[in-house]
């Protein structure tokens, strides 16, 4: 295949981090690429900075991934615009970090509500329209959490492990109508303006670099239907695991 194709790409949720990256690199790719985020601002910025980079066309809408309303909505503009979807990635996450006593049952639910059910949302709505195509990729952001429960990170688990479980059912169910579903789990901190900071004393071997992760995501969008993955880990070279 070639390294260049068209097509459209939709990142939801892009961030500075690694969903910018995925942004360029398959803007790179010569794909045309929906950034979408619950801030508009954010993606409009973000959507600006690929196109300058990369000079390929970018753009940016807002949408809230835990209101099926929004999503749909979402995939309604972003069709009629720029046309369907051929790779979508859920990138989205909450992060809750406690005790299991400590956790508040309301913080628990909105952690949930964005890593887990938003996942659902995106992935039903994606699936409806790829599965009658009978083409398209859909990628999930996972991380250790969707496979290894560790002390005080059960309130991230719990919606880690749901979206695994997802992307696992889903891809059995979706693969024979010609959609392909990957969850790519994440085993370390992600290199980016909030953790700039970290370089100098960790060293910059010791996150992973998102444009080198968004490669990973389109290797997986341009694999052959006769041997499609469905899990990935990706970590440093120099991680503990």
């Amino acid at each position: 295949m070639s390294d260049k194709e068209s097509g459209v790409a939709l990142v939801i949720v892009a961030g500075a981090g690694l969903g910018a990256g995925l942004a360029r690199q398959f803007s790179s790719a010569g794909m045309e690429v929906a950034i979408a985020s619950r801030n508009p601002h954010n993606a409009e910025e973000i959507a600006k900075d690929v196109t300058r980079v990369n000079q390929g066309p970018a753009h940016g809408y807002g949408c809230d991934a835990t209101d099926e309303t929004d999503v749909a909505a979402l995939f309604d503009r972003v069709s009629g615009e720029l046309g369907l979807p051929d790779l979508v990635v859920y990138n989205a996450s909450g992060f809750l970090m406690k005790p299991v006593m400590e956790i508040e049952t309301d913080e628990l639910v909105q952690q949930w509500n964005v890593t887990c059910l938003g996942g659902f949302l995106v992935g039903r709505e994606a699936a409806r329209r790829m599965s009658e195509r009978g083409s398209g990729s859909l990628l999930f952001t996972g991380a250790t959490a969707c496979y290894k429960g560790s002390a005080n990170f059960a309130g991230f688990a719990i919606g880690k492990f749901g979206l695994r479980a997802l992307a696992q059912s889903m891809a059995r169910e979706l693969g024979p109508q010609g959609v392909h579903v990957a969850i790519i789990n994440i085993d370390g901190e992600i290199n980016g303006p909030d953790h700039a900071h970290e370089i100098p004393e960790k060293g910059i071997d010791a996150l992973l670099d998102p444009d080198a992760i968004a490669q990973t995501y389109l290797a997986l969008h341009r694999q052959h239907h006769t041997a499609w993955s469905h899990e990935v880990d990706l970590r440093p070279a120099i991680e503990k695991w």
